[in-house]
């Protein structure tokens, strides 16, 4: 393994702690099953689709907790080069950017520097994903009704750590030797909410030649 991967496997590098699921449960089952994909070459398109006779809000839900961990350790080897100086705001290239809202205390969308944007945007997910009323770790107990609207929002932020990364950051992935890597996870990302429709294309528009190439 290059030093870049051990750097963007490093636990101390992980921007969050990790959201784990509980062993014997069935979303840890689904869990497992996604990861024996993404480890034995196969084919991601085909890895992504809803198996048949599960539930498609676990199978969603398994995949955003999964892109949490894999985007927040991504963006944590590389934020200590993406500060208030080198990114005064969240964006992606000229042409788009990113303001923050979340109904609490920035009521109104705020343009804000790249890394107070990923802070936010890292504390509202897990505030999501930990809230048993919105991801319900116990046998029986339903999602809500609003389960994939929500999850709808968190990939759209996600992906927007992918375009900031792709766009202002990709020098340091390379240098670390982990442009493949984090091109899998991309890959990963972009067939799961094109398959299921959870991110709107005119957000996808950013990495749109990217993905044209890469995810073909």
């Amino acid at each position: 393994m290059s030093m870049g991967l051990k750097q963007v496997f490093n636990k101390d590098k992980t921007f969050r702690p990790k959201r784990k699921f509980d062993p014997g449960t069935q979303r840890f089952e689904l869990h497992k099953r996604a990861q024996a994909s993404l480890t034995s070459n196969m084919d991601l398109k085909a890895t992504v689709q809803l198996p048949i006779g599960e539930d498609l809000n676990d199978w969603v839900a398994v995949h955003v907790v999964d892109f949490f961990n894999r985007i927040n350790l991504i963006y944590g080897t590389i934020c200590d080069f993406c500060t208030e100086g080198t990114c005064p705001v969240m964006s992606g290239g000229p042409k788009y950017e990113y303001r923050w809202q979340d109904d609490l205390k920035y009521k109104k969308p705020k343009a804000l520097p790249a890394p107070q944007y990923m802070n936010l945007l890292m504390d509202w997910i897990e505030v999501q994903i930990n809230n048993e009323d919105i991801f319900p770790t116990s046998v029986g107990v339903p999602f809500p009704k609003n389960f994939l609207p929500i999850c709808k929002k968190i990939l759209c932020r996600l992906f927007r750590v992918f375009v900031h990364v792709y766009i202002h950051h990709f020098d340091r992935i390379i240098v670390m030797g982990a442009e493949a890597h984090v091109n899998t996870c991309y890959k990963h990302f972009y067939y799961f909410v094109t398959e299921l429709n959870l991110v709107d294309r005119k957000e996808l528009e950013p990495l749109k030649e990217m993905s044209a190439r890469m995810c073909q």
